[in-house]
């Protein structure tokens, strides 16, 4: 039985408190709408985090752990890997996974937009660079991201605080990335190089990717959620979406809720927007089929189709010299575009940005080289490698994977979460242009290492990010597209997407400062359109 307890109609339904969900429940609260925002994981305070105790890598390994199958909370559905060349990284809470990113905080290139236009493959996106452009300046003022202005690879422009110290392992990789005539640029991170609004100062803890224990990363939980309720959004956690509900005219008119007591509630809403990632959120649109066999919004059938999950290779580089490997942030010291863009002489197209990251500490390193580095994964060998972890630094590529439409996100029927609603099943097979790329980077990372002065450098398997893209698609044309350019639905015009899904192409760098900024540009433009999407003024 429904409650009816929660039918009083808002303005705006949002439905994750991810970035995505967070910047359009900001910006919609502070236009004078009334905004509620469903979430089904929880708070997370920043003390009960494992990067506070000395076990903290042996905590990521259960409740704490990114990968949900693994993690098992209730806020978690399971997801079914079997046929998927990955197992993604998801966060179920507020502040989404920006809980746990390590806050690389990068733009795309103005070529990500048109790689139709410059290499005869994919589709463009029906907005570029430019579009976007005063919506990225205006999240990097907001979180206060650090970084460096006057990066070549970027069209011009600066960040409002100035960037973290490079150390002493950036400075040694600077070196010899200058000495092969290679770019690199000091990291631009959503981490405040200074106590910035409701964020403390960084005290270079160094477990970004594991939760900041003293709140200076700007997770979307500290960065937006604050402001946002402060503007009146309400935030209602542990509330789990069934489906959307629309109404005779085929207009989306709220959603269908469960909470943590297992009691089904009735949100009713003049516009919905979606940010759920690129996993979630066609979860829920698969899942409202009272009048949709194929799901909501899926006249194009493009529903949980093209999904992208950015691989990640990695090369780890050791050394004689004190590099305090130790010190974060552990975003990025370094990045480089050198290999971002496509040269076909390479024999792929598309790039790669590289990070440099110090480990996380040894666990980690052995994570991420499991057998192919050791023959017993506990021994000499590993008390070997924790001698170099103050001396060791990693690079980390993001390889900018092709949408394919057998890469998909399907219902899975046969488990369930916690609620009882379907979990996921993932079709995803990297390509040959991607394993072309992943071994060219590879072989360019051992070199820059060994330019540095690196005294062994171990190559580690391809692992997956937390970077979920493309599962509803943007686009012009209905039939190949299932939301437009300001990521309304081409079926249901007062149905909105936040999130990674609505990205045409993946790009070569981390996503979430385009999230951002596109959930800003689609906020704003409900906002200024409100009549037209039905939501009153």
């Amino acid at each position: 039985m429904t409650n009816e307890s929660s039918r009083d109609r808002v303005d705006v339904l949002v439905v994750g408190a991810g970035p995505g969900g967070a910047v359009a429940s900001h910006t919609l609260a502070e236009r004078g709408f009334s905004v509620v925002c469903l979430e089904q994981g929880d708070w997370v305070d920043a003390q009960d985090m494992p990067g506070t105790k000395p076990e903290f890598e042996l905590l990521t390994r259960g409740k704490w752990s990114v990968w949900p199958n693994e993690r098992k909370g209730r806020a978690d559905y399971p997801l079914n890997v079997d046929h998927a060349d990955a197992d993604p990284i998801m966060f179920n809470g507020v502040g989404g996974g920006s809980v746990f990113y390590g806050a690389h905080w990068m733009r795309l290139l103005p070529s990500d937009f048109r790689v139709r236009t410059v290499d005869g493959i994919c589709d463009d996106w029906p907005i570029g660079y430019t579009d976007l452009a005063p919506f990225y300046d205006a999240v990097d003022r907001f979180i206060g991201v650090s970084g460096l202005g006057g990066d070549p690879a970027y069209p011009e422009h600066d960040y409002p605080l100035p960037p973290h110290p490079i150390g002493p392992g950036g400075t040694q990789m600077a070196r010899g990335m200058n000495a092969l005539g290679w770019h690199w640029w000091p990291g631009s991170n959503a981490i405040p190089s200074t106590a910035y609004k409701s964020m403390g100062q960084c005290v270079r803890w160094g477990l970004c990717e594991r939760g900041c224990p003293v709140g200076a990363k700007a997770s979307f939980d500290l960065a937006y959620w604050p402001h946002a309720t402060a503007a009146g959004a309400k935030l209602i956690t542990g509330a789990r979406v069934a489906r959307i509900t629309v109404d005779h005219r085929g207009l989306a008119n709220g959603a269908i809720w469960i909470d943590v007591e297992g009691t089904e509630h009735r949100i009713e809403a003049n516009a919905v927007v979606l940010a759920g990632n690129g996993i979630g959120t066609p979860r829920i649109l698969l899942m409202s089929d009272d009048e949709n066999p194929d799901g909501l919004a899926n006249s194009s059938g493009l529903v949980g189709k093209n999904l992208m999950l950015h691989p990640v290779n990695s090369v780890l580089g050791t050394y004689e010299e004190e590099l305090a490997a130790w010190y974060g942030p552990a975003g990025q010291l370094i990045y480089s575009m050198e290999f971002a863009d496509t040269d076909i002489s390479r024999g792929f197209l598309r790039g790669a940005k590289w990070a440099l990251m110090p480990p996380l500490g040894v666990l980690h390193v052995l994570d991420h080289l499991q057998e192919r580095a050791f023959d017993e994964r506990w021994g000499p060998q590993l008390h070997e490698l924790a001698a170099y972890t103050g001396r060791s630094m990693i690079w980390s590529g993001v390889i900018d994977d092709l949408p394919d439409e057998s890469n998909a996100v399907l219902l899975d029927h046969s488990s369930t979460d916690s609620s009882g609603l379907p979990g996921v099943k993932l079709n995803y097979r990297r390509d040959k242009n991607a394993d072309r790329m992943i071994d060219f980077m590879d072989a360019r990372m051992v070199e820059a290492h060994e330019a540095a002065g690196a005294t062994r450098t171990l190559i580690a398997p391809v692992t997956e990010s937390g970077h979920l893209l493309g599962t509803a698609r943007m686009g012009a044309d209905p039939r190949t597209s299932v939301v437009d350019a300001f990521g309304r639905s081409h079926d249901v015009p007062n149905l909105f997407i936040v999130d990674g899904s609505v990205m045409v192409t993946g790009g070569s760098v981390n996503p979430t400062a385009t999230i951002a900024a596109m959930s800003l540009r689609t906020a704003t433009h409900l906002a200024d359109t409100a009549h037209d999407q039905r939501v009153p003024a």
